[in-house]
């Protein structure tokens, strides 16, 4: 079986997929176009680095389909100064993603092998504004606070109050809050120093992040 085109496979996805989920930030769509997304798939799922689909990463975990990642990117409306904390670096794809759109990116992953994967592949393709983090940030990652930028890459069934603090005044974030069947994707802004804007998008449904925080059960 041969290999695919990816160069037209690529252009295939941006016009199928990206631009008709409303993403027409020139940037992103230069961007996506740009960056070699299968390089950063498993081996095993190279020749679907175009399918609008998630693809796994092994211990329940997926690199989320192009079109999400495209219109998260556009929505986080990230400046060329910004400090940006992805919770979740998972195949290292976003993480380049961002790095390319941002000042600097703190990338956090609880599973060190993955870590380990993504810091290759991000320097092999030349990807240095970025710290890599082992430890659990699903509650939280105070330590480099406060951030211009937050991306939680996998859902969480509440949304740790930890994140909306650690924004600077003027900052975004965007989580996948719920459970399944419907999650929702929310934008924050943090207007003021004791005020906030929320806006739901759209709604999806991804793995949840490794000790996420969960409602508290009522027991009788």
């Amino acid at each position: 079986m041969s290999s695919p085109n990816f160069d037209v496979t690529r252009r295939t996805m941006i016009d199928s997929q990206i631009r008709t989920w409303d993403v027409l930030d020139e940037r992103v769509l230069e961007l996506v176009g740009r960056l070699p997304r299968e390089d950063y798939l498993p081996k095993a799922h190279r020749n679907l680095a175009f399918v609008d689909m998630n693809i796994p990463l092994g211990h329940g975990e997926v690199m989320m389909a192009p079109k999400l990642e495209a219109r998260l990117l556009q929505e986080l409306e990230i400046n060329p100064t910004d400090k940006i904390l992805e919770i979740g670096t998972g195949s290292g794809y976003m993480t380049a993603l961002l790095a390319a759109l941002g000042k600097h990116v703190i990338s956090v992953e609880i599973r060190p092998e993955f870590t380990a994967e993504a810091a290759t592949k991000l320097a092999h393709h030349g990807v240095h504004n970025i710290t890599l983090e082992n430890g659990d940030g699903a509650r939280g990652w105070e330590r480099q606070k406060p951030y211009d930028v937050i991306l939680l890459t996998g859902s969480t069934p509440l949304l740790p109050e930890a994140f909306q603090q650690s924004l600077t005044v003027g900052g975004r974030m965007i989580a996948i809050v719920g459970t399944a069947p419907a999650m929702d994707v929310r934008r924050l802004r943090r207007i003021g120093e004791y005020s906030f804007e929320t806006d739901s998008m759209f709604e999806t449904v991804l793995p949840k992040l490794q000790n996420a925080l969960e409602p508290a059960k009522f027991v009788f």
